[in-house]
């Protein structure tokens, strides 16, 4: 995966469009649990993002507001699942934590260890 896969990638799991009915944040929305193998996706292409963007001091909008999709949305939308008595998958508040993290590593430019 490179970083243009990568980034469209993230922008589709988080930015509702009508054509993106298996983005992450449309599934969560509708109590859906991820399809298998999203989140690992989204992490590989959350490492890929890092990797590209590490040493640049700059990141664009959109992308910024994927990020903030995938972290905090995602934990409003897990929330509100639960108490909704939606039936999230086992791992999955640990996945959106690791999601999370490697977020963190975007930003800061360092890479924290997702797997915690």
């Amino acid at each position: 995966m490179n970083y243009e896969t990568a980034h469209q990638f993230v922008l589709n799991q988080t930015i509702v469009r009508e054509n993106n009915s298996d983005g992450l944040l449309m599934r969560m929305q509708q109590g859906k649990p991820p399809i298998p193998g999203q989140i690992t996706s989204i992490l590989l292409a959350l490492k890929v993002i890092f990797e590209a963007l590490k040493n640049d001091n700059r990141l664009e909008r959109e992308l910024i507001y994927a990020l903030y999709l995938l972290t905090v949305k995602t934990q409003q939308l897990f929330a509100a699942g639960q108490k909704a008595g939606v039936d999230w998958p086992p791992l999955f508040k640990e996945d959106l934590l690791r999601i999370a993290n490697a977020v963190e590593s975007i930003f800061s430019g360092e890479w924290h260890n997702v797997h915690q």
